[in-house]
């Protein structure tokens, strides 16, 4: 524990760790790379009790230092001696992350647990490969997207349309700020919910929190969010995205628009949107919508230890709360709050409104995302993809 004090306070001293507005706490870059980068590598050094208890889970004849008291947040022997209790019961099937379980469910949980760790290891395979050369620093603006959940030390990053929705009204019910995930509406989740954001936070209140706290990120297949999104906000009233990305969009692509869509914005093809996306030079920003998960969680940044995906939500959503301790009558919300009478898209919906545009658009859409297929192994979506 002194050398790990140590190194905790040399990432503290130097003045290019400090925060500001502009980019600040120097981290270094993608993990396993740069080894000699020790304020990069202490986001690993201690480990959250939930992050372990995966590990044990996925392999346990490999973690024989849950029986040697490793130390952990925060290292006191009361809380040493209640993690190496519940992880050993994972291990020995007297405790489930679920009341009752059977040696079935067990076995469904250590490979839930498996799959998890494998995408660990693949992201950190991916940001090898791909961005091992890139020189990065944590800033602010790499963490805007991070929710604090500071009673069950949780780091959520919000990926839009990939169930935040929903995950943020667990998260308030585990802040106290609701009882109930049902009765919270969606212009309460979105803009009353009064969850702290990561960037909120002091240099030591960041980087003690990206230290301890167990991080989580939900992906999504790139496509499927994509086509999602434009159902969203472009095929339901939204004055909003009309007006700021619709107007624009039918002004530069649409041939002889009438003076209505250019008042209004309404109507926005998805073949407009597509070209919209693929143009170096847009006549209106990105939106976090349509970003890439690699640019919204910095993911080759930001060592996350439960990578989930949007496809499996509840079950992976709900192994999490259990294995936090969250309350047993708190599971994820499954309802769709906003335009509930839309179809939920899907890989044959996203296959018909990708039809609308020539092959060579699709193959730039898959270019675009190429980041977020490699780091969440998903396939590709058509056959004439390469």
């Amino acid at each position: 524990m002194h050398h790990l004090s140590m190194l905790m306070k040399s990432c503290q001293q130097s003045d290019d760790f400090l925060f500001s507005s502009s980019p600040g706490v120097k981290l270094g870059s993608t993990p396993r790379q740069h080894v000699g980068n020790t304020c990069y590598l202490m986001q690993g050094v201690i480990v959250s009790p939930v992050a372990l208890m995966v590990s044990a889970l996925a392999d346990p004849q490999s973690h024989e230092f849950i029986k040697q008291g490793v130390e952990l947040p925060p290292v006191t022997p009361k809380s040493r001696k209640t993690f190496k209790t519940r992880a050993q019961a994972l291990r020995t099937n007297s405790v489930a992350p679920s009341p009752a379980a059977s040696s079935g469910s067990m076995e469904k949980w250590m490979k839930l647990a498996r799959t998890l760790e494998a995408r660990r290891e693949l992201m950190r395979a991916t940001c090898a490969k791909y961005k091992s050369h890139t020189s990065r620093t944590i800033t602010r603006e790499h963490v805007r997207m991070i929710y604090v959940e500071d009673q069950y030390k949780l780091l959520y990053c919000e990926v839009p349309k990939a169930g935040c929705s929903n995950w943020k009204r667990t998260l308030m019910v585990l802040a106290g700020l609701a009882s109930d995930t049902r009765a919270i509406s969606h212009d309460t989740v979105h803009y009353k919910n009064h969850l702290k954001k990561l960037d909120s936070f002091d240099y030591n209140g960041i980087m003690h929190r990206l230290q301890t706290y167990t991080k989580v990120v939900f992906a999504r297949e790139p496509l499927e969010r994509l086509v999602s999104a434009y159902r969203d906000k472009f095929e339901n009233p939204n004055r909003h995205y009309h007006t700021v990305y619709g107007r624009p969009i039918i002004a530069k692509y649409r041939t002889h628009p009438s003076p209505e869509s250019l008042s209004t914005g309404n109507g926005v093809t998805f073949t407009e949107f597509v070209q919209y996306l693929l143009d170096v030079h847009r006549p209106v920003g990105m939106d976090i919508h349509w970003t890439l998960v690699d640019n919204l969680c910095h993911p080759c940044l930001i060592d996350y230890n439960f990578i989930g995906k949007f496809e499996n939500m509840q079950e992976e959503s709900n192994f999490l709360l259990r294995l936090m301790k969250a309350p047993r009558n708190l599971t994820l919300p499954q309802f769709k709050d906003r335009n509930p009478k839309d179809q939920k898209t899907s890989s044959e919906i996203t296959g018909k409104y990708f039809a609308q545009v020539s092959p060579w658009q699709r193959q730039r859409v898959y270019d675009f995302f190429y980041m977020d297929y490699q780091m969440f192994n998903y396939s590709k979506p058509f056959k004439d993809i390469h």
